[in-house]
């Protein structure tokens, strides 16, 4: 565990906001110099707190939808299960491939924008590792909500929405040369104007204005942090709700938002739960605390609820394979 100070986790804050933001504008918001922010940057990134800069992407108006495959294993040997996994990870549709201590096993998240190639590669699955599924679930994933990473901060009372993404209007068209560009976003968010022009063969206010219509689309949601939370003395979970009462779906959902632990919260889920939150804990009382807050506040609202540890993310980039004529 690495012991940061407020001033610390604010940069991780203002970072998680915009990890595009110069140096110098997190300082002003701070109250630190921009050579002192680049310094605690830097000894962030070396202590393995900061782990990579990534960007939400949101590939539904790219005409995708998004898939969900829950995994369950029998008479499976590592080598077995280290061969599955990489299969999953090596497919280049796939958003996030993770294992976890719980009712799942693997969690595979996989863009889709064709149903029935995604049904000749799930029958070419099964063939090939279905003896190794106790269980297997697909659901459909509609909508996600992103929150703001309060938990790093000692004020827990504003607003903590950050964007959302779903699948509702019409898709969008976007060129080579745009996918080019999410492409390098997709894992180094922080990577310069000068950089990306340079790697594209063309002028930094070509990037620049780019950029600024991907975001304008919606297309480009956020540029974002990764951070270790083991670092921080906190372990990944998740917790299914299943509701009873339907007509308090968006109550539940308002409350649980401004939850600090609570990063991501995955809605109309078909197939699977109907709110799966993802949230930060050091313990599981802390967990249990958490449960308990929502099934006081909306008595005889939920049917039940499940939760599993996330143990390694494997696989993550917010962009599918896409070809270009």
């Amino acid at each position: 565990m690495v012991d940061l100070d407020l001033k610390d986790r604010k940069i991780l804050y203002e970072l998680d906001l915009n990890c595009r933001q110069s140096n110098a504008q997190i300082g002003k918001k701070v109250g630190l110099s921009r050579k002192v922010v680049e310094y605690r940057i830097k000894r962030m990134e070396d202590e393995g707190v900061i782990t990579g800069y990534w960007t939400a992407i949101n590939n539904y108006k790219l005409g995708y939808y998004v898939f969900r495959i829950y995994i369950n294993f029998i008479d499976v040997s590592s080598k077995i299960k280290k061969d599955i996994i990489d299969y999953f990870v090596n497919n280049k549709n796939v958003w996030a491939v993770l294992t976890s201590k719980g009712p799942v096993e693997l969690d595979i998240v996989l863009w889709v924008n064709d149903v029935y190639k995604f049904n000749q590669y799930w029958i070419n699955t099964l063939q090939k590792y279905g003896p190794y599924f106790a269980k297997n679930t697909i659901s459909i994933l509609t909508a996600v909500i992103s929150c703001k990473k309060s938990y790093l901060l000692d004020d827990h009372k504003s607003d903590k929405l950050f964007f959302k993404t779903n699948c509702e209007g019409n898709p969008l068209t976007i060129d080579k040369f745009d996918y080019q560009i999410l492409d390098n976003l997709a894992l180094n968010a922080r990577i310069s104007l000068i950089d990306l022009a340079t790697d594209l063969n063309t002028s930094s206010q070509t990037i620049n204005n780019r950029i600024k219509n991907l975001v304008k689309n919606d297309i480009i949601q956020a540029f974002r942090l990764n951070i270790n939370p083991v670092k921080l003395g906190l372990y990944g979970c998740s917790v299914d709700f299943y509701l009873k009462d339907q007509t308090k779906r968006q109550q539940i959902l308002d409350y649980i938002i401004q939850i600090p632990n609570i990063f991501d919260i995955i809605v109309m889920n078909i197939g699977w739960c109907d709110i799966s939150a993802q949230l930060y804990i050091s313990n599981l009382n802390d967990l249990t605390k958490i449960i308990e807050k929502v099934e006081t506040k909306f008595p005889n609202s939920i049917k039940k609820y499940d939760y599993w540890m996330e143990l390694i993310c494997h696989h993550e980039r917010w962009l599918p394979d896409m070809e270009f004529k």
